[in-house]
C-alpha cells in the first residue's frame, strides 16, 4: 500500500546498474572520462576568452598609438587623452580602464609586434593568436626593461606553463 517514492526507483535503478564489479568499473570510467571531458572544455574555453581579452587590449593599445601619432598636436595631449579615455571607459564599461590600464595597453601594443597583416585584420581571433599568455602575464612582461630577457621569460612561461607567480619569482631570482 505505500506509494513508491522517486529515491526508491532510483536505488533500485543504482542496484540494477552496479550488478557486477564490471558495471561499476565501467561506470567509474564512464563518470571520470566525461569529468575530464568537462574540465577541458572549460579550461580551453578559459584560455580562449583570455587570448581574446589579451588580443583586444593590444588593439586598444594601437588604437591609442595611432591616435596619439594622429598629428603633431595630438601628440601633446597623451596624458589628457588618457586621463579622458580612463574615464569614459570606466563609466560606460567599469572596471578595468584605469589610466594605468590603458598606458599598459599602449605600452604592449609598442612592445608586442605582430605582423601587419594580422593586425590589419579586426577580428580580435586572428590576433589572438599571437598570445598564448594570460593578461597578467604580458602586464608584468611589460615592466622587463631588457627585450632579450623579456622574450626570455615570456618563452620560458609558455614552454613550462608558469603561473604569474612563477614568472614573478623567476624574474625576481634572475634579476635580483
Amino acid at each position: 500500500m505505500a506509494e513508491e517514492t522517486q529515491n526508491d526507483r532510483f536505488a533500485e535503478g543504482q542496484q540494477s546498474l552496479f550488478e557486477t564489479d564490471s558495471s561499476l568499473s565501467a561506470y567509474t570510467s564512464i563518470l571520470t572520462e566525461i569529468l575530464e571531458l568537462m574540465q577541458q572544455a572549460r579550461y580551453t574555453a578559459a584560455r580562449s576568452v583570455n587570448s581574446i581579452m589579451t588580443a583586444t587590449y593590444w588593439e586598444i593599445g594601437r588604437r591609442i598609438v595611432e591616435y596619439e601619432q594622429g598629428g603633431a598636436q595630438r601628440a601633446g595631449y597623451g596624458e589628457y587623452l588618457m586621463k579622458r579615455l580612463a574615464a569614459d571607459l570606466t563609466n560606460q564599461l567599469g572596471r578595468g580602464f584605469s589610466q594605468r590600464n590603458l598606458e599598459q595597453m599602449r605600452r604592449f601594443y609598442q612592445l608586442w609586434t605582430i605582423p601587419q597583416a594580422a593586425s590589419a585584420e579586426l577580428e580580435s581571433t586572428a590576433i589572438a593568436s599571437h598570445f598564448s599568455l594570460p593578461w597578467s602575464h604580458y602586464v608584468k612582461l611589460i615592466s622587463v626593461k631588457n627585450a632579450e630577457a623579456r622574450t626570455f621569460y615570456e618563452t620560458e612561461a609558455l614552454k613550462n606553463g608558469w603561473a604569474l607567480r612563477q614568472l614573478v619569482d623567476s624574474q625576481c631570482r634572475n634579476d635580483g
